[in-house]
């Protein structure tokens, strides 16, 4: 179905053209002055000068036709020639009940559904996962959520860093303290274990010590790297090391993602892309495209129109190692060839921002990717701590991802106890819930590109623009929805009725915002306006909560409608907190 503003604006442009103007000058937009009207068109001013007219007389002739629609419960020009509008309560109400009887509340679907890949997550194998780690696995989840809701396919690769030096340091560092092994045994030709040699808290403990100790050592760090080539050339031994490594981190990574409540469609990481590289470099030497400097060889990816130096695309250093750029774009030939994507997003650390642009420059110009191929860079900011600087722990060290959950969990498990209202085992999966809306809605309530503060305090907090906040409003609507129907009441078939208080249309006038804020919110790639909008519902719908009697209405009519609206509040909310990723417990 339409949105409200389309239908307004379609009621406006014929309003325009019956009064003899141009419908172009009939464009719509929500009050930023709610206090005086709901919606307002500015269209007379533009017109004064095409029409030599003054804008008051041009309003005054549209609000007449304006006046004969069912739409507006008021018409007003004011000077210098705005004309304000105020939503009839009954139209408010039919399209409140439209937007109920519709699967996904009056969403239109894409008429031309895409393909789109999103690369988020990121992380590195055999690491941890940190802080560091949180916003684009957030970031990305919700982007991929909202993506997928208005009907296209698509695809979440959470591209691993799989295949690096990280790699030879890890099969270094074991050989010096398993030399016995048979993956260090040149002669041997059996069957490797079917079980790895190390654990993962074993694993995340030798590559920090790997790392270290070939800073100090440079006969370590040449071994090192000699591992790694080796391993990126089929060393039989070494290949199934890595076969472990990345079964014992894929497996600890899936369950820290779980925690998270974000899922990836895809686990390919900068292995998967290694075969396509030899036939790309091939294509871009045939084809011109590279050329050679100081022996390295490059693609230029300057523009004219730039401003600033974008310096050539790296594909191979001058010793034939490959790099993140040639793993990326070898990654765009692999995503071609697998799935032909309309658009790939890629979500990630905003100071990647030049490296991506040369990425996606040398792929349009080369023809990895289609000149219809969208490529599009998210970039995020950093999460901060309250001195303004990156993120730590209390000791000052790169805070675990889990060590986070865990105390943001703890803090919301001491809240919900205060309260006693529930029995323990139920506090603390509640607390999980709660918590794990307390960290994604403190994240993406933030606009992606900006740098913000990580406050737990704040987050954790159930009032002000928060999770909990949000989430003790949905909560309390279930329990008024719970109290009518124990009451006898049934929500089947009940119909909104037009507003019958400011409260009550203030709220239902949120309500049926979502179309248009979801519009802009996919077209923006942006879930921090979901955010915003979900956060006014609940401010409206607390109002109306303590300025209305709901169950005790008197009125049989009146409270039927009352809980259909609220039926639909909810219906809303919890449609918008999915779409960030996260769900709203029963009781809190």
């Amino acid at each position: 179905m339409k949105t409200m503003l389309e239908l307004i604006t379609t009621e406006m442009e014929a309003a325009f053209e019956k009064a003899g103007y141009d419908k172009e000058l009939a464009k719509v937009t929500l009050s930023n002055r709610p206090d005086l009207c709901e919606y307002q068109c500015n269209g007379a001013m533009a017109g004064a000068k095409k029409y030599k007219k003054a804008p008051f007389m041009i309003a005054e002739d549209v609000a007449v036709y304006l006046k004969e629609s069912s739409y507006f419960e008021t018409v007003e020009v004011v000077k210098p020639g705005f004309i304000n509008l105020k939503l009839a309560p009954q139209s408010v109400a039919d399209y409140l009940n439209q937007m109920s009887e519709t699967e996904k509340l009056g969403v239109e679907e894409a008429e031309e559904p895409k393909t789109i890949m999103i690369d988020y997550g990121g992380p590195n194998v055999a690491k941890p996962l940190h802080v560091g780690h949180l916003r684009s696995a957030i970031i990305g989840e919700s982007v991929k959520r909202i993506t997928r809701f208005k009907g296209n396919k698509v695809i979440g690769d959470i591209h691993l860093g799989d295949w690096g030096y990280q790699m030879g340091l890890i099969i270094t560092e074991l050989k010096k303290r398993k030399p016995e092994l048979p993956y260090f045994d040149e002669n041997f030709t059996g069957e490797y274990p079917a079980e790895a040699p190390f654990t993962i808290g074993e694993l995340e403990e030798i590559y920090p010590t790997a790392s270290s100790y070939a800073k100090e050592d440079e006969e370590y760090r040449k071994e090192a790297l000699h591992a790694t080539y080796l391993l990126q050339n089929g060393h039989r031994g070494y290949r199934a090391v890595w076969n472990h490594i990345m079964n014992v981190s894929v497996t600890d990574l899936k369950k820290n993602y779980e925690r998270l409540n974000v899922e990836f469609d895809l686990w390919k990481g900068e292995a998967d892309a290694q075969k396509y590289i030899p036939d790309m470099v091939q294509m871009l030497k045939e084809e011109g495209y590279a050329r050679y400097d100081e022996g390295a060889l490059v693609v230029d990816v300057q523009e004219e129109s730039d401003k600033k130096e974008v310096p050539p695309c790296m594909i191979l250093k001058s010793d034939g190692a490959a790099l993140y750029d040639t793993t990326d774009l070898a990654t765009l030939v692999q995503r071609e060839e697998d799935y032909q994507p309309d658009e790939v997003i890629y979500v990630v650390d905003k100071r990647q921002e030049l490296h991506f642009t040369q990425v996606f420059r040398c792929a349009k110009k080369t023809g990895i990717v289609s000149p219809n191929t969208r490529l599009e860079f998210l970039g995020f900011g950093t999460m901060n701590g309250k001195d303004g600087k990156p993120f730590k722990t209390r000791e000052g060290g790169v805070m675990r991802l889990e060590n986070l959950i865990r105390e943001i969990n703890d803090e919301m498990y001491k809240k919900i106890m205060d309260n006693r209202t529930v029995e323990e085992e139920e506090a603390k999966k509640t607390a999980r819930i709660v918590g794990l809306a307390a960290i994604k809605y403190g994240d993406l309530s933030n606009q992606a590109g900006k740098d913000y503060i990580f406050d737990v305090d704040r987050f954790t907090s159930f009032e002000g623009n928060t999770g909990p906040y949000i989430l003790y409003t949905i909560v309390r609507i279930k329990s008024i929805l719970a109290k009518y129907k124990e009451n006898g009441g049934s929500a089947e078939k009940l119909s909104i009725r037009p507003s019958g208080n400011v409260y009550e249309k203030a709220l239902m006038l949120q309500v049926l915002k979502f179309n248009d804020v979801f519009e802009a919110v996919c077209e923006e790639t942006a879930p921090h306006k979901l955010c915003a909008y979900i956060y006014e519902i609940a401010n409206e719908f607390n109002k109306f909560y303590h300025e209305t009697k709901i169950l005790s209405e008197e009125d049989e009519e009146k409270r039927s409608g009352y809980i259909a609206l609220l039926g639909l509040t909810k219906r809303v909310l919890e449609t918008c907190i999915d779409l960030l990723g996260f769900e709203a417990p029963e009781r809190m």
